[in-house]
């Protein structure tokens, strides 16, 4: 059976994004800039907890990979040992009437009207465009002063490998990952935050001996497909497609794209390179360093090969945020619930006052304030118990806690399960437990 998007239209996750506080478009009052967002109070945990869930399986969980955090701006000279200055370019069409850019493959995501044409756009040939930021360090506009914003995090990596070997006891084969922010002059931003501007990356280069490339290559291929079905992302909306032969970089030998079945259709989730011994050569080649490998039980030196995955953040974030998202029934009334991981959710556990008076709210803070300090929780009071069940479906919290009338009487509470809409009494007392037993941890 052929695999369906989960959801039919976008337009149903940005509107969600909005309501619920997941993402806003940045500068909204001013009418909003294109292809930047602002994460909102809950968006902004679900970027904690993939961040932080990418990480433990990355570096904290592992013994050969450490973690580096490279400054965004960059001595210039990295981007041309790189050709990123030469050759970071894509092709451009512009519309000689209202001077709208589009790359010349992507035309077909051009609007289809033009504000100052009735008759439509009228593109004009093709011509180059460098995607990076250009700047200046210091006062004074000059070109000695000019500096670019990366464009990616791993030249970061690069050209911090003598400093991670010379300052760490890591062996071959090892690991340097890194999280941070990266920059590029899209002409084409469209899709919600599946292509931006401004975007983060989580990337980790993996330095081997050439002969063991394809082993590590296919092994990095596995662990970072699984990693999404562990946080609870549907195996049949998940592929692997590997690269043609005229996709590739003309440094790597092998490449593949973790792809997702977005409402737009299959499209890049992560990608898996071979970079080979490029980057390091051309560095050395540049800056006159030496960027090789000791083996010390030999004296053999050579420069290692390198296996990149590499993760937008944000465009994981957006996979998330889409295959939650889940409409269904419940005694016939309509349900929007968002059934992240809950290692993804941005509230863990929600905890209810029955009513607002007779106590319920005292006991309910009280124990609001004892969990807090364990899971990242939120506390409600306003509305019917039911209305108050629906706001946290709709946030994506796992757990609520209620305190009733016969949390006084016996010393229990009411536990609500997200997806199970199962709600048993448990003792107050063994609340750390019975989280543990539904979260995981």
């Amino acid at each position: 059976m052929e695999a369906k998007a989960k959801v039919e239209n976008l337009e149903t996750i940005t509107s969600l994004c909005k309501r619920r506080g997941f993402i806003f478009l940045s500068s909204e009052i001013y009418g909003g800039l294109g292809s930047c967002y602002d994460y909102g109070p809950l968006g902004v945990e679900v970027k904690r907890n993939v961040k932080e869930a990418w990480w433990r399986s990355t570096v904290q969980a592992r013994a050969n990979v450490v973690g580096l955090d490279a400054s965004i701006i960059m001595h210039p000279k990295v981007w041309e040992a790189s050709g990123h200055i030469a050759g970071f370019n894509d092709p451009l069409i512009e519309c000689e009437h209202c001077a709208l850019r589009v790359r010349a493959d992507k035309l077909d995501e051009a609007p289809m009207k033009c504000p100052k044409n009735k008759e439509g756009h009228k593109f004009g040939e093709p011509r180059m465009f460098n995607l990076m930021f250009k700047t200046n360090l210091g006062p004074i506009e000059d070109a000695a002063n000019t500096v670019y914003l990366r464009p990616e995090t791993a030249q970061g990596i690069f050209v911090n490998f003598n400093n991670v070997t010379d300052s760490t006891r890591v062996k071959l084969p090892f690991g340097i990952a890194q999280q941070g922010k990266s920059f590029r002059n899209e002409i084409t931003t469209r899709r919600f935050t599946f292509r931006t501007s401004e975007f983060e990356q989580m990337e980790m280069e993996f330095f081997c001996r050439p002969e063991e490339v394809k082993e590590w290559y296919d092994y990095w291929r596995k662990e970072r497909l699984q990693w999404f079905v562990d946080l609870g992302v549907a195996p049949e909306r998940l592929r692997l497609r590997d690269h043609d032969e005229d996709e590739l970089a003309h440094y790597s030998t092998a490449c593949a794209d973790i792809e997702y079945l977005f409402p737009f259709g299959w499209s890049e989730l992560e990608g898996i390179a071979c970079r080979g011994c490029y980057d390091l050569s051309k560095h050395a080649e540049h800056s006159g360093k030496k960027m090789e490998w000791l083996d010390q039980s030999t004296n053999e030196r050579f420069i290692p090969h390198v296996v990149e995955p590499a993760l937008g953040t944000d465009r994981a974030i957006l996979v998330f945020l889409t295959d939650a998202y889940t409409e269904e029934k419940i005694d016939g009334n309509p349900r929007t619930v968002m059934k992240f991981h809950p290692k993804i959710a941005p509230t863990k556990v929600a905890v209810f006052p029955l009513l607002r008076k007779d106590g319920h709210p005292e006991k309910a803070m009280e124990l609001f304030n004892s969990l807090k300090e364990h899971y990242m929780a939120t506390y409600d009071e306003s509305g019917n118990i039911g209305r108050r069940y629906r706001r946290q479906d709709e946030a994506g919290t796992p757990v609520c806690l209620t305190i009733d009338h016969q949390t006084f009487e016996d010393g229990t509470i009411t536990l609500r399960d997200r997806d199970t809409l199962e709600q048993r009494r448990i003792e107050l007392s063994q609340v750390r437990e019975e989280l543990f037993k539904v979260l995981g941890f």
